[in-house]
């Protein structure tokens, strides 16, 4: 499938790539690997695909590039098992997230599980990463029951074969070889851990392993591992816990590959793109000389249906990263005057609004369960002469304020012949500039975003 696109959610409605590792190969082309969003009621599925894009605007996304069938040892109840996190024995935050379960899933095992159709209960595919070496590609990946191991292919978009099981047990596997050519292996849940990576690419040196690389305690670490390399200086970068739940991609940094680590702050943070936004999961990388980040965010009322979104980043001359916010635009400019927003780029959401598929107006994807109060924010917007009318199509009944920075620009009220769609415009008054666009509903009834435009006094736009 080809996408083209530059604007957040980076994919087409429908593609749901969570926990992204981007990197750019020996081709020249930077390729995502994530996990699949397939399921209502649990994270990822028993597929991946790989996605690619030679310029961050054209995209293409390949089919099946391994499946958890492929794996030899699942479901086998002979298969040594590594553990993960120990359940019996939580970290302080880790037992929030128990305590806050119902009662049914208060189990020793707390992991969803997923029936495929009646057949025997199957394992889903986590988080993967992937690197080059030698000609070859090695996939590391993970199963829902905290086995991990890694498959082979000529290609960087798979498909993977060959998988051979690895000595540890948890979740989201990370790879990075260093300048001197040698490769290591990161994984685990509130306490991460690493290790060499023989030259075979499928073995780990177990002498060599590190344990606490990164932690809950002293880092903020919740899950999600994925390093990188700046001048001399080593990026751990992972799902970070600090604000209260692991919604944010954090950073520690050191000076070796194996730590100590230093916790440095946070990159991005996406609560607040979904009513239930929970996790994040994410990496960096350079292409062509400008750092982006790369992270999901959920829709649909859940925490999961989660989507690729990237935004730019900024690495200053003393190693620290900017925090980014989130963003409608991507990494393209912002919204020109009269162009469409789609109601499912909002990048924020406050109150009980939350983005989710369109089966009755002709679009794929919608702004919907809006209520009185709630608020969408897309950013950004700009314009080199004064913004003066917006104009919504939608659905339902209400009032929409504009809100542009912060500032009251105007409002729209909004009514239609039930039943239909219909577009409705209004006045604004803003000067030229760049703005957060916010519009807060009010006295909603049934109203549905489908898509949103601001316009300016430049001849051609009105």
């Amino acid at each position: 499938m080809e996408y083209v696109n530059k604007r957040n959610p980076i994919l087409p409605p429908g593609y749901h790539v969570p926990d992204g590792e981007a990197h750019v190969m020996p081709d020249g082309k930077l390729y995502v690997y994530g996990s699949y969003d397939a399921l209502d009621m649990a994270y990822c599925s028993q597929e991946y695909h790989v996605i690619s894009t030679k310029d961050m605007e054209h995209w293409t996304v390949y089919d099946v590039a391994f499946k958890a069938q492929d794996v030899p040892w699942m479901g086998d109840p002979e298969a040594e098992h590594y553990p993960g996190i120990d359940w019996y024995h939580p970290t302080p935050f880790l037992q929030k997230m128990i305590d806050a379960m119902p009662e049914e899933a208060k189990t020793e095992n707390v992991e969803a599980q997923y029936t495929d159709a009646g057949e025997r209960e199957q394992e889903l595919l986590f988080a993967p990463d992937c690197i080059s070496r030698g000609g070859k590609y090695y996939l590391y990946f993970c199963l829902s029951d905290d086995s991990e191991g890694v498959a082979v292919s000529d290609r960087p978009e798979g498909p993977f074969k060959d998988p051979v099981r690895l000595p540890c047990g948890g979740i989201d596997p990370a790879v990075f070889i260093d300048d001197d050519g040698q490769a290591y292996y990161y994984w685990g849940q509130v306490f991460a851990h690493g290790a060499k990576l023989n030259d075979d690419m499928v073995s780990i040196d177990t002498d060599s392993v590190v344990d606490d690389i990164v932690t809950e305690e002293k880092h903020c670490f919740h899950e999600g591992s994925s390093m990188r390399k700046i001048g001399d200086t080593y990026y751990y970068v992972y799902a970070d816990m600090e604000r209260g739940k692991p919604t944010s991609l954090g950073y520690a940094t050191g000076k070796n590959p194996l730590g100590p680590f230093t916790y440095r702050g946070i990159i991005i943070d996406n609560d607040g793109c979904d009513p239930q936004s929970w996790n994040n999961h994410g990496s960096i990388e350079c292409v062509e000389g400008q750092w982006y980040v790369f992270y999901h965010r959920c829709s649909r009322g859940t925490q999961q249906h989660r989507r690729l979104c990237v935004e730019k980043l900024t690495v200053n001359p003393d190693g620290s990263i900017d925090e980014v916010k989130m963003t409608s635009q991507g990494i393209g400019e912002p919204f020109a005057p009269g162009e469409k927003i789609m109601g499912y780029q909002a990048c924020s959401l406050k109150g009980n609004c939350y983005i989710d598929v369109d089966n009755d107006h002709g679009y794929e994807e919608k702004l919907t369960n809006i209520c009185d109060a709630d608020e969408a924010v897309f950013r950004y917007v700009k314009s080199e002469t004064s913004w003066n009318r917006i104009e919504l199509t939608c659905f339902g009944n209400g009032t929409a304020a504009v809100f542009l920075n912060g500032e009251k620009a105007g409002e729209v009220s909004i009514s239609g012949e039930k039943g239909n769609v219909h577009t409705v415009s209004a006045p604004i008054t803003m000067d030229a500039g760049e703005y957060e666009l916010m519009l807060r509903f009010e006295n909603p009834e049934g109203m549905e975003l489908l898509e949103v435009r601001l316009f300016s006094d430049k001849r051609g736009d009105i």
